[in-house]
């Protein structure tokens, strides 16, 4: 038999560095937005600032959906069994 290549542990890890890798993708994002736009260092800090908090929002509401998701896919096979 063949069971899960990771464990509880190494799942939660790799969860939590996927969540910050999102963040910082999105935050970085503002940052070079404003670097292109040719900002200063308080334009590209704010970027990177406020990049961080749509980051933040952003996976707040994809960690919210997709628990919702779930939840409703759980419901519906309990009614069929």
């Amino acid at each position: 038999m063949v069971g899960p290549s990771m464990t509880d542990d190494e799942r939660t890890i790799a969860g939590r560095n996927l969540k910050i890798g999102f963040v910082a993708l999105v935050s970085a994002s503002g940052g070079l937005t404003a670097l292109q736009a040719g900002g200063g260092i308080t334009i590209i800090a704010a970027g990177l600032i406020g990049g961080l908090a749509l980051g933040s929002a952003l996976l707040w509401f994809l960690v919210q959906w997709w628990q919702s998701l779930f939840s409703k896919a759980e419901r519906r096979d309990t009614r069929r069994s």
